[in-house]
């Protein structure tokens, strides 16, 4: 089963460390729509989207986003890889 557009918005969200009110500021969709989509009353929308995939702090995640892929390599991960690599590069080991 795949995750819905909503709930990875979440996921990236949960992984910046960003509130709900940080990643409407950052992102400039209003909170009341990223409420609306972690409570999963409405889907996100193209313009929306666009906003994530083209904001400089978010676009590493475009990848997993769209297609649930992963090209570390390219800087895409999905926020699982980042959770890891932050742990690396604090410790110097994979921690996961």
């Amino acid at each position: 089963m795949s995750i819905i557009f909503s709930e990875k918005v979440k996921l990236i969200r949960i992984s910046e460390g960003l509130s709900q009110k940080d990643f409407s500021e950052l992102t400039g969709i209003s909170i009341n729509t990223i409420k609306g989509y972690e409570h999963r009353e409405k889907e996100i929308s193209s313009p929306n989207l666009h906003l994530v995939t083209s904001n400089p702090r978010l676009e590493k995640y475009t990848l997993w986003l769209m297609t649930g892929k992963v090209c570390p390599e390219a800087g895409q991960i999905s926020p699982e890889v980042e959770d890891i690599a932050g742990d690396y590069g604090k410790t110097g080991t994979d921690t996961k």
